[in-house]
């Protein structure tokens, strides 16, 4: 635990991580960390945090922080340069080039972790004074598609649910979404309903993810087929009598074409089943269901948005919710799960490059009224280009200067490795970023520029369920880093635009968005906050966690949409969109028999740059994988943790092999959390098509035609550290935070005789060493004041050591003689065993602590956290609890049967 100094009080802040925007108290340690919980107050949370949460404070360090500005010299090399010299050479470059060039030759990426008030700014100087549309968001990958969705059919991006619809549902559909990892506290929420109210739950997916541990039923559909199986719905819907007519007739346009288009998709239960791949008897449970149950929330994700089709399944699915009047009301009402902690924040201030600000669009009136708001000489006319886009107009060299902000592109995109070599011909490049090192701070940027990280800076974040809240300072800032919003305003008056960017606060530049919010609108757009356009400072300070809208003279927000209509298309009538028939955009063939579906996994968050910093995390899943059906495995070679390349046609992973019954045939599913940085061939993004939804500009991330075939190591071991290590070439590696340094995991196929060499090159002579050359194995530490300060474990396979042993020997701040002689063997002394990899982040519990407490006699999930206090906190790893359970049960079988005998 982190020491607190009782005189210290704790921040109320909000999370960094996902969308559910949960409340966090911080109470700083004096030591430059803090410790960390829940905010019990908070109304997203209740006080309940996730793994990646809880551990937050372990990714509070300065070791890996970018701190002072650095230009690229004519040397090639980065050098520190002082604040006003970086400012004006930026201003200078973006002048000449915009002079030269247009402002559409410039753009601007940035992030779903900035700030409302950093995004503001951005938004402002690009689109109100620079004149280009081309300011465009990492949330393009993650939600675009449910914006598209929204404004296609409520005429504005407006969720129109909250989160205690999750309490009051009778039906909770769950589609494209594995809840339970990449949401667990709202996926809590839903099991609590489930267990005090009977809620029921269907999960709508290809892969069989934890979430579906606790489903009523389970629907594992063919890729891509999502917008057949509620298309379906809706024709069934009609045909059963359960269309609300009256709702259709006052408050909607389109239906008719809608239903048509439905019947000739999937028009029965049949055909539903036929287009879809799933049992007809599966399809006709689901649709009763649904039919029967007037509280129904439909939750969708990146399995929906991730899709060249995603906005046709995001409007299939919003059809049947128009069309039986279950909108905004309680317990009922479609409900898309933001990925990232300020999605909506971007959203809310025009961060994509398709909206201008307060979910205003590029159409002339509105295009006037932020112009007279702005006082803007040169406000953009019409939309810019979207992420994927703005990559390809870079590589074609159209765009010429961009400023990357608080993301990681070089990793993140599709084509990834296209992306990183198209960054490469900018006449500026500009990273605005609180690290030192990732893979896109080491693609060449011209100027890099530190900025303030979670904990330092202060400002608004608004979540899934449209709840604005605060995320605080608790820490100083460090070395010169800056907030977002004063570095992007710093810019604006070096171009000569001074009065339109002089803010002084994060709270000055809230009150203009709010006011902006409210200009001219009269209750004709959704978002407006215009009641806080003249909060004060302290106020601004103490501002508590709030949904939108909240207009002048309110004095409550409004918590629900569209219950009795008022959308806001021309015609104040929502729109039934009529989807187009589904089909993904790529075609498998001979060469490339699979798909790859990617994603999150439990504990890790986007490229690691936070989380990976955090031990705790780390010890899951700390290897790059990809998971194969066991048929699919046997074809192709490939066995349970051996490793494999998968191949696409845009570039090629190695990754561990984890064979699983519950992927489907025909697919194959990688994380894409490990970049250049963290792994050696394991940039998942790298492999995945560009593709891209007509609509929305999101890319198909979930279905690209690959191949798999076995990659054979001869050795493998791991390495720990406390400082980073440059390993050898020519071998697979993976690192790892752990407790004290740094973790690697590899496998080799060099001769064995290189690593001593390579080890003493910088750990010196005094090495204790176990060599067995003939037999593979090497094994050597350091030492330091009476601690592991490097060792180094090589063997055949899987004969390296107990990795987990040895990591929890290197994490002891002092070994006993008895440690010391057994640390080569690589296995437990007596009295120290292993506890195995971790299941449990929160609490640190291992998979043999909990199969030992399972043998003692706990039978349930509930038993276990009542031992070893796993799955008590978030409750993630309480599927794994229940499959560990599982196969005890099922192993003991056998063993009574032999006893009975």
């Amino acid at each position: 635990m982190t020491a607190v100094d009782p005189s210290l009080r704790a921040t109320r802040t909000t999370c960094p991580y996902c969308g559910v925007g949960c409340g966090v108290l911080a109470t700083p340690d004096n030591n430059g960390g803090a410790a960390i919980s829940g905010d019990p107050e908070h109304p997203a949370n209740f006080g309940r945090l996730c793994s990646k949460g809880a551990a937050l404070g372990q990714t509070l360090g300065l070791e890996a922080r970018l701190l002072y500005p650095m230009i690229r010299c004519g040397n090639g090399a980065m050098e520190q340069v002082a604040w006003s010299d970086a400012l004006d050479h930026v201003a200078h470059r973006l002048s000449h080039i915009i002079a030269r060039d247009g402002a559409n030759a410039v753009a601007f990426y940035l992030s779903g972790q900035l700030l409302t008030e950093d995004y503001y700014v951005a938004n402002k100087l690009m689109k109100g004074f620079i004149g280009s549309s081309n300011v465009d968001t990492n949330s393009r990958l993650c939600m675009a598609s449910s914006v598209a969705g929204h404004r296609r059919a409520f005429g504005a991006d407006t969720v129109p649910g909250c989160y205690e619809d999750l309490d009051q549902a009778d039906l909770l559909v769950l589609v494209g979404s594995n809840a339970a990892w990449c949401h667990p506290v709202l996926y809590q929420r839903m099991l609590a309903n489930k267990q005090k109210r009977g809620a029921r739950i269907v999960v709508v997916d290809p892969r069989r993810t934890d979430t579906a541990g606790e489903a009523d039923l389970f629907l594992g559909l063919r890729p891509g087929t999502d917008s057949a199986l509620f298309c379906g719905l809706l024709v069934h819907l009609a045909d059963h009598g359960a269309l609300d007519s009256d709702y259709i007739e006052a408050h909607t346009s389109g239906f008719d074409e809608a239903l048509a288009r439905a019947r000739s998709m999937a028009g029965s239960t049949a055909a539903t089943a036929l287009a879809t791949g799933l049992a007809e008897a599966d399809v006709a449970a689901f649709f009763q269901m649904f039919r029967d149950t007037p509280r129904v929330v439909t939750l969708y994700s990146q399995g929906v948005n991730q899709s060249a089709q995603g906005t046709d399944k995001v409007n299939a699915i919003l059809n049947c919710h128009l069309a039986t009047a279950r909108i905004g009301k309680v317990g009922a009402s479609p409900f898309s799960l933001t990925g990232q902690p300020n999605a909506m924040g971007g959203r809310e201030v025009g961060g994509l490059a398709n909206q201008l600000a307060a979910h205003m669009g590029f159409t002339p009136p509105d295009i006037d009224c932020v112009r007279r708001f702005w006082n803007a000489p040169r406000i953009a006319t019409h939309e810019g280009l979207k992420a994927v886009q703005m990559f390809e107009a870079i590589a074609r060299g159209e765009i010429k200067a961009l400023w990357v902000m608080g993301t990681n592109p070089a990793v993140s995109l599709p084509r990834a490795d296209a992306a990183r070599e198209a960054m490469k011909k900018l006449e500026l490049f500009v990273v605005s970023e609180n690290v030192r090192c990732n893979d896109t701070v080491d693609a060449g940027p011209h100027v890099l520029l530190p900025a303030l990280a979670w904990g330092e800076k202060s400002g608004t974040v608004t979540n899934s369920e449209r709840r604005i809240s605060r995320q605080r300072t608790f820490l100083p800032a460090p070395g010169e880093a800056r907030p977002d919003w004063w570095i992007v305003s710093e810019v604006g008056k070096r171009l000569g635009f001074g009065s339109a960017f002089s803010f002084n606060s994060a709270a000055e530049i809230f009150r203009e968005h709010a006011a902006l919010s409210a200009f001219e609108n009269e209750g004709v757009r959704d978002f407006d906050i215009g009641a806080l356009q003249q909060l004060t400072d302290e106020a601004f300070d103490a501002m508590a966690p709030m949904l939108w809208p909240l207009r002048p003279g309110d004095s409550e927000p409004q918590q629900r949409f569209f219950a009795h209509g008022g959308f806001y298309g021309g015609d104040r009538k929502a729109r039934f969109a009529a989807p187009d028939m589904p089909a993904l955009r790529t075609e498998t063939r001979a060469g490339r028999p699979l798909r790859l579906n990617t994603g999150r996994i439990r504990d890790q968050w986007h490229t690691m740059t936070r989380s990976g910093m955090s031990p705790r995390l780390g010890a899951h899943l700390p290897e790059p994988f990809v998971e194969i059906h066991p048929d699919d495995g046997k074809k192709f070679g490939v066995t349970d943790d051996s490793f494999a390349r998968v191949v696409t046609d845009y570039g090629e992973c190695i990754l561990k092999v984890a064979v699983d019954a519950r992927q489907q045939r025909g697919m194959l599913f990688a994380p894409i959390h490990w970049s250049e940085a963290t792994a050696s061939n394991a940039r998942v993004g790298a492999l995945i098509s560009s593709h891209t939804d007509p609509f929305s500009g999101q890319p198909e991330s979930k279905a690209t035609p690959a191949s798999i075939a076995p990659c054979e190591y001869v050795f493998r071991g791991f390495a720990l550290s406390r400082t980073p290590l440059q390993l050898p070439q020519h071998l697979w590696w993976a690192r790892a935070a752990t407790s004290g340094g740094y973790a690697y995991l590899f496998a080799d196929n060099a001769d064995l005789a290189r690593w001593p060499s390579w080890l003493k090159s910088f750990a010196g002579e005094g090495l204790a060493e176990y060599r067995d050359f003939g037999g593979g194995v090497y094994r050597a530490a350091s030492f330091a004041k009476g601690r592991i300060e490097t060792c180094l474990f090589v063997g055949p396979a899987h004969d390296a050591g107990d990795w987990d042993v040895v990591k929890s020997l290197f994490a002891a701040d002092t070994l006993s003689d008895d440690e010391r002689r057994m640390l080569l063997s690589g296995k437990a002394a007596d009295g120290l065993t292993s506890c195995g990899p971790i299941v449990c982040a929160c609490f640190g519990v291992g998979r043999t602590t909990i199969c030992d407490a399972i043998a003692a006699g706990a039978a349930s999930a509930g038993e276990i956290g009542t031992r070893l206090k796993a799955g008590t906190n978030c409750g993630a790893c309480i599927p794994e609890l229940k499959q560990l359970i599982a196969q005890a049960d099922a192993s003991s079988v056998p063993q009574a049967l032999t006893a009975a005998n």
